[in-house]
């Protein structure tokens, strides 16, 4: 299975910079960042980057501390696109072109999908580097001498290429 944690930043909620980010825990990472933007847009921002990033077979797992990003991926997805993309109370869907990204991101995706809620700002150490990645991505676009287009950042390095000290605390996570 592979697992990705992800993250998103707002520097000024609603309207600032924002950045997304993603973290595999086995290996590299992501992040990119838009000039103005919400923390919901970022965090579903991010997740969608990892589902993209992670094509194929095997099952992904998407660690989020964000419950307003799991559970429109998963939870009120279904039924916005069975009601034509309309809240239960005939409202439209906030977001809807990110939550339809995920939607096809999902569904062209040959394994399957879960999504698990984490709690933010407690020293999980994907969570973190999450966190910190995404802020970085917000702040370098809002650095930026003139409007830019969205930025995507490079890769991290590989786990095996981390710096002393950097290393991921043991998952003991059950489920």
């Amino acid at each position: 299975m592979i697992t990705v944690s992800t993250d998103g930043s707002c520097l000024k909620n609603p309207g600032g910079a924002i950045g997304w980010a993603w973290v595999n825990h086995a290996g590299p990472s992501m992040s990119g960042g838009e000039i103005s933007g919400t923390n919901q847009i970022a965090e579903l921002r991010a997740l969608l980057e990892a589902v993209i990033a992670h094509p194929g077979s095997e099952a992904l797992l998407i660690e989020s501390d964000s419950q307003y990003a799991i559970k429109c991926a998963s939870e009120w997805l279904p039924g916005w696109k069975r009601r034509g993309w309309k809240t239960a109370s005939g409202g439209a869907v906030q977001n809807l072109e990110l939550v339809q990204g995920i939607d096809r991101a999902i569904t062209e995706r040959s394994g399957p999908v879960r999504f698990r809620w984490v709690r933010g700002h407690v020293g999980n150490y994907f969570n973190e580097m999450a966190d910190k990645l995404a802020g970085e991505a917000a702040r370098a676009v809002a650095a930026a001498p003139e409007p830019a287009a969205p930025w995507r950042g490079s890769e991290s390095p590989s786990p095996q290429t981390r710096p002393k000290g950097l290393e991921p605390e043991p998952d003991l996570t059950l489920f």
